[in-house]
């Protein structure tokens, strides 16, 4: 059993650095270049604010994101660079795992409806697989403590 135990925790760790690595990827192009924070944030929250949001969300996003979406989409992508560089270097998992599960569950609300409405229930899902399984990761990542393993969260607890 401790070798089963050992894999899965590297198989875990394994998992938070490869999906730090898409997260890395995500908040680059925001942050590196305009075109993300003055215009193409905004086309998404358009369509958000138009259909795509759970009606509670809507008005969250009309009044107090879209107002201020040049700010919002820069921090959209330092947000993803810091859940990337947490995954990859193992640092402070447990806490950006939690930030990241709210981030994806933002999403979610944000672009729920978007396979439209009255359409077959699994559809909803299918449209939010991206968003639902970076969900469940973070919060395996949060209940598996995985930056222990191959990370800097593990070499700094073995030093205390």
């Amino acid at each position: 059993m401790p070798d089963q135990t050992a894999a899965l925790r590297k198989t875990i760790a394994a998992a938070r650095i490869a999906t730090g690595s898409l997260f890395l990827l995500f908040g680059e192009y925001k942050v590196a270049g305009p075109q993300f924070a003055h215009g193409g944030f905004q086309q998404y929250l358009q369509g958000y604010i138009q259909g795509d949001a759970v009606s509670f969300y809507r008005p969250f996003l009309a009044h107090v994101i879209l107002p201020h979406a040049v700010f919002f989409g820069y921090l959209v992508g330092v947000l993803e660079l810091c859940i990337a560089m947490s995954l990859l270097l193992g640092l402070w998992v447990r806490a950006n795992s939690v930030l990241g599960a709210l981030f994806m569950l933002n999403l979610a609300l944000a672009s729920w409806w978007a396979p439209g409405h009255g359409v077959a229930f699994w559809r909803y899902f299918g449209s939010e697989l991206d968003t639902i399984s970076l969900f469940f990761l973070s919060l395996i990542f949060f209940a598996a403590d995985a930056g222990l393993v191959w990370g800097l969260d593990g070499m700094l607890r073995k030093r205390l």
